[in-house]
């Protein structure tokens, strides 16, 4: 058994089964990948894959539980090589982080440059999602950070850190009917069209529980993943946007921003990693310029924390941040 065929199952299933496509992640053959997989069943004695043919269907109940343990050790390995480069190049290395349009957008710009100086050596990549491709990204080894605010529940068997509060704000065009209104109400935002987050970004389950609390079908015309997006079709008429209030700067002075904060609940924004996952240094310093409450100290007690209700009892007395 090789690393390397442990690294080529991994990535099939990364490539939704496609060994055409694991090749070329992986810069080899397809029929090396294929003839290396084959050894390896020959040497376990039973199958990973299911196949049909030449093809891969499916994988095997053995080859789900195979693959959930290579995974491991690949992070294994790579943390290995961790260590060795922190006392060997202790400011050179690779940073990898996976969040959504808006977080990359409107709240990493400043943390990223502040890491850029401090860490020049240091390649920064920053990959943008669904909370569900930010998860499988986190989970297949792509990247070692996610930053997420949305379907925290995938996140459960992760180390996950309570980083901020953040809120919503209500958008429209300086002439819209809104634009006058000084107390917005939920029932006064039902009568407009509404332009907001694909569901599942940045907490679009808030909104339906806000409307379905007054009892209200809210009219939603159109979605996006980005809040850049959703500021255009307002400015079109389209309808009324809803987005992270984060996302309204001074660029935006042609739309008003409606502070929405007492009608929808506030959401959380997290970081999270493996606890296999070794931290460098640069990493630990990367998580206290995004969020200064984690400090190293904190941090650290809670990679020992295999439950993240153990994590959140950490934090009790920690005030987090509103943006």
């Amino acid at each position: 058994m090789k690393i390397q065929q442990l690294r080529y199952i991994v990535e099939i299933v990364n490539q939704n089964l496609n060994v055409t496509e694991a090749s070329a992640a992986l810069y080899t053959s397809q029929p090396g990948i294929s003839k290396q997989v084959r050894l390896l069943e020959e040497e376990l004695g039973l199958e990973i894959f299911e196949r049909n043919g030449k093809h891969i269907k499916a994988i095997t109940p053995a080859g789900k539980k195979i693959i959930g343990i290579a995974r491991e050790l690949l992070v294994k390995t790579q943390a290995i090589r961790a260590i060795a480069d922190e006392y060997t190049q202790p400011n050179h290395g690779v940073l990898r982080i996976a969040t959504t349009n808006t977080q990359a957008r409107y709240m990493l710009p400043a943390v990223i440059e502040r890491f850029s100086k401090q860490y020049p050596d240091v390649s920064l990549h920053v990959h943008q999602g669904s909370p569900n491709q930010i998860y499988d990204a986190l989970l297949s080894g792509e990247v070692d950070l996610a930053i997420t605010t949305e379907a925290q529940y995938l996140f459960d068997d992760l180390v996950l850190l309570p980083c901020y509060f953040w809120n919503r704000s209500v958008v429209v065009k300086k002439d819209h009917p809104l634009a006058k209104v000084k107390d917005l109400t939920i029932a006064e935002l039902g009568k407009h069209p509404l332009i907001t987050y694909t569901f599942g970004f940045t907490g679009v389950s808030d909104l339906d529980y806000a409307f379905n609390s007054e009892g209200i079908l809210p009219n939603i015309v159109f979605t996006a993943t980005d809040a850049d997006v959703i500021k255009t079709y307002v400015r079109l008429g389209l309808g009324v946007g809803i987005i992270a209030a984060m996302a309204h700067t001074e660029a935006d002075s042609d739309l008003v921003a409606i502070d929405a904060s007492h009608l929808f609940n506030p959401s959380m924004t997290q970081i999270a990693f493996k606890h296999s996952t070794f931290l460098r240094n640069y990493m630990y310093d990367f998580i206290h310029y995004f969020s200064p409450h984690l400090t190293r100290s904190l941090v650290e007690k809670a990679e020992t924390m295999h439950d993240n209700n153990a994590v959140k009892r950490l934090f009790e007395g920690v005030e987090l941040e509103n943006r």
